[in-house]
């Protein structure tokens, strides 16, 4: 016997994965707001300290250092729903974004091989921070609440 037409599921079978895929987006946007003002803290404080001639690197950590911390209290009170203690996220969030900040800073550190991206310091912070987003993400996400996708 056929089933009927009114059996039919209301949504077609793409609708789970069309929400996962706008979940995944509104995630990444929220995230991206978030890490766009820890980020104006760490951009800022970048160029204050290369005025003031500090070594890329050097002013690089610093300034990631102190833009990792808002980062953490932005993301634990508006992104991730925590799904460990705080202190354990805390201490696995810290140890990715420290990797994630010496990612950044082999990034300034090559990129300023180039005489372009050495006289031009904005722009190589710039392109230093956008690489590293996408690892901060998936890491402070699974920092947060135990999942990496």
């Amino acid at each position: 016997m056929r089933p009927s037409l009114a059996s039919k599921p209301e949504h077609p079978p793409t609708a789970p994965l069309k929400q996962k895929i706008r979940d995944l987006l509104l995630s990444k946007l929220k995230f991206a707001t978030t890490s766009a003002l820890a980020s104006l803290v760490d951009y800022s404080l970048y160029l204050l300290l290369i005025s003031q001639a500090y070594v890329p690197t050097t002013a690089h950590r610093i300034s990631a250092g102190c833009g990792m911390v808002l980062n953490f209290f932005l993301q634990k009170r508006f992104i991730f729903a925590l799904k460990r203690r705080a202190y354990m996220a805390f201490a696995i969030s810290v140890f990715f974004s420290l990797l994630g900040i010496e990612i950044g800073a082999q990034i300034i550190r090559g990129l300023n091989q180039f005489t372009f991206f050495a006289e031009h310091q904005p722009i190589t912070k710039l392109v230093s921070m956008g690489l590293v987003f996408f690892y901060n993400f998936y890491t402070k996400r699974f920092a947060f609440e135990r999942r990496m996708w």
